[in-house]
This record gives C-alpha cells, sequence and structure tokens, in this order.
C-alpha cells in the first residue's frame, strides 16, 4: 500500500520515530508535515535527533488562529494527498493537522488510521478533545493505547475498527531512556547537580489567557528548589506580550531535543506540565506529574496515583512545590510492552485491512476518482 502519514507537532514526531520503521517494511510511507510547529527546535531537531526520514511534503504552514491554521491545512493537504493516489492516510493524537488530515481522507473517499484513538478529557472547551472527537468517528482503524480507550468509542458507537496496540510513544521511550541518561543537555549540566523540578507550558487555554498564565507563574514565585523551563515559541512570546517576569528559581532554556527532554524526566523529582505528551512520559519514568490543567484525557495516569490536576490554581502549585507529590505504590504497565508500532503495521496486513482499501478503491474509481494503483 501507499500510506500517506501526516504529522505537524512534537507527539506526532515522536511516534513517526518508530511507526515508520515498521511500516516501511512492507509499504510506501509518504510523509506529509504541515508545518504546525514551524519553529526549528520544535521540529527540524525532532526529525534530526530522532533520525526521522525527511517529509516527502512540507506544507510549512503559518502560525495562525486554530480555525485559520486548519483551513490552510485543509487547502494544502487535499492538494497534495490528490497527487500522491494514496490508499491509506494515518493521522495522530488531537492536533490542528490531525483533524485536517482527517477531513481530508474522508473527502477524498481515503481509508483513516487514527493512531491514538479513544481518549476523551470530556473537555468541550479544548480544541484538541474537539479534534480527536471528530477524527475517531472519522477513522475507519482505531488504534488505541489501552483498554479504557477501546471502551470509550464503543460507548460512543464505534465499534468497528479498533484495535488496542499499545502507545507507540513508549515505544520509543524505551529505547531512548539509556542514551539519553548518557547525555544530559550540556548547557544544564551544573543546574542538574542539584534537586530540579521540570516545568513545561504550551497549551492555548493557559498561554493566550493573561490571568492564568500569571497566576501558573506566581505558584514557581518561592519555588524551594531549582525549575527547568524550555521555553515554547508561543509561551515566550505571551510572556514578553503580558510582561510577566519569571521568578529567579526558574531557568528558562531555548525549546530542547527529545533525549534532553527524556532525561531530564528521568531525574526530575517532579514534572510541572500541561503537555499530553509529557504527562505520558513522566508516567514512563515513573516520575510524579503535576499537571497545569483542569482536565485531562490521560485519566489512566490519575487514577494511578501518578498524576494530579491542579489546573492554574498558585496556591496548589506552591504547595507541590513545597510538599513533592510522593510516587504511588504501584506502576501497572498502562501503555502496552513497547511493541505498539509492530502491532500496529500488523493491522495493516489483516484481510479486514485490505477488504477497507479495496471497498475504498472501488468507490473513488465509481466516482471518477484517480485510484491508486495496484501494489
Amino acid at each position: 500500500m501507499r500510506i500517506v502519514s501526516i504529522v505537524g507537532a512534537r507527539p506526532e514526531f515522536v511516534q513517526v520515530a518508530v511507526l515508520s520503521g515498521e511500516l516501511r517494511r512492507n509499504h510506501e510511507e509518504i510523509l506529509i508535515h504541515t508545518g504546525q510547529h514551524y519553529d526549528a527546535g520544535m521540529s527540524d531537531r525532532f526529525f534530526q535527533e530522532l533520525d526521522i526520514p525527511a517529509p516527502d511534503v512540507n506544507l510549512g504552514i503559518e502560525p495562525q488562529a486554530p480555525s485559520a491554521q486548519t483551513g490552510s491545512m485543509l487547502k494544502g493537504l487535499a492538494e497534495a494527498i490528490r497527487r500522491l493516489d494514496a490508499d491509506l492516510v494515518i493521522v495522530r493524537g488531537d492536533t490542528n493537522s490531525t483533524l485536517a488530515g482527517a477531513i481530508v481522507a474522508k473527502q477524498l473517499l481515503l481509508p483513516l488510521g487514527h493512531v491514538e484513538a479513544g481518549m476523551r478529557s470530556y473537555d468541550r472547551t479544548m480544541p484538541e478533545e474537539i479534534n480527536r472527537v471528530v477524527t475517531d468517528h472519522l477513522a475507519d482503524l482505531q488504534f488505541v493505547t489501552d483498554d479504557a480507550a477501546r471502551d470509550r468509542l464503543v460507548a460512543e458507537g464505534v465499534t468497528k475498527g479498533i484495535h488496542v496496540c499499545g502507545d507507540v510513544m513508549y515505544d520509543l521511550f524505551l529505547r531512548a531512556r539509556e542514551r539519553a541518561l548518557e547525555s544530559p543537555p550540556p548547557d544544564l549540566r551544573a543546574a542538574l547537580r542539584e534537586p530540579y523540578v521540570l516545568l513545561t507550558l504550551h497549551r492555548a487555554e493557559n498561554t493566550d489567557d493573561r490571568e492564568r498564565l500569571a497566576a501558573i507563574v506566581a505558584g514557581f514565585r518561592n519555588a524551594p528548589l531549582r525549575v527547568i523551563f524550555p521555553l515554547h515559541p508561543r509561551t515566550q512570546a505571551r510572556l514578553r506580550e503580558f510582561n510577566i517576569d519569571l521568578p529567579p528559581a526558574v531557568l528558562a532554556t531555548p525549546p530542547l531535543g527529545y533525549l534532553e527532554i527524556v532525561a531530564l524526566e528521568c531525574g526530575a523529582r517532579t514534572i510541572f506540565t500541561d503537555s499530553g505528551g509529557v504527562q505520558r512520559e513522566a508516567y514512563f519514568a515513573a516520575t510524579p506529574c503535576v499537571t497545569l490543567r483542569d482536565t485531562t484525557e490521560w485519566t489512566n495516569t490519575v487514577e494511578a496515583g501518578w498524576n494530579r490536576l491542579v489546573g492554574a490554581n498558585s496556591n496548589a502549585i506552591a504547595g507541590f512545590l513545597a510538599d513533592p507529590p510522593a510516587p504511588a505504590v504501584a506502576h501497572p504497565p498502562l501503555f502496552g510492552d513497547g511493541n505498539a508500532a509492530r502491532r500496529i503495521a500488523e493491522v495493516l496486513e489483516t484481510p479486514e485491512t485490505a477488504a477497507i482499501v479495496a471497498e475504498a478503491r472501488a468507490t473513488r474509481r465509481a466516482r471518477g476518482y484517480a485510484a491508486a494503483s495496484e501494489r
């Protein structure tokens, strides 16, 4: 098959690092980068560091408001995918790139696979929640991390094409951890000799709301230990725009590569984040996590006792800095066994998938679409 894989943001780059290798054993993969993460530190570096195949198409979508950005992606992806004569489109997670890729695939009558399907925060004020719900209800193949994600889909009436595979991000974490620990960020080695916490912050709900951003920063005002804070370009711009100064204990750094982040996650006393990917990586690293959101789609980490939700509550943040959350006694295997990418590739070899692709090809021919060549 000829498979079009769509990526645009950090978690998607991480997934490609392991999944592309499995897909390319028996298929032709064409990688489209929407450009959603446009900063070199957030995009180019991941491709180089993780040896991700270079994108075959880079749409270079400029940073815009979410609706405008998604609209630009729809136009660019439709033009690109029409030219590529594809058999199947794969999207990942819950980004604007995911939503745009899903819509374009179905408009072009192409089968759609969704990696990391079935996640829910049940907070429709989050753009990411809208993206994943719509994508799940469009997809033909749902690759879920665990049984709970499968059950959520079934409860919504999505009952076909669900495959419990584990988390591709866990696959890469297991492979990269030893290498990451051998080479911590050179500029931070002095800081890492003392206990520290890690902070990441990038979601629009936090960074574009001056009061929430100021409240989160205020929570670190009297931090009793070093706070290492890799700055997302959006966050850096909003701190300047809102004239918010970081407290003395906070050490801001440029965006870091995947291996550097993994090293910091493994060594941190606590991780404070609003990132879905970092919440998972905190669990992989067995590091307690404090999530700077009111809801999370990774409820299993909360239920397991490794993740706490505090939103933008300054006092709660300060409390967890002064008295770090203790690791839970149990650390169950919530995200599979490190073989998710292989399982996803195996699903693509099944008669079920072959039938989905063949039916879509026949429909496209009947409606005058240029069908993919037999391969």
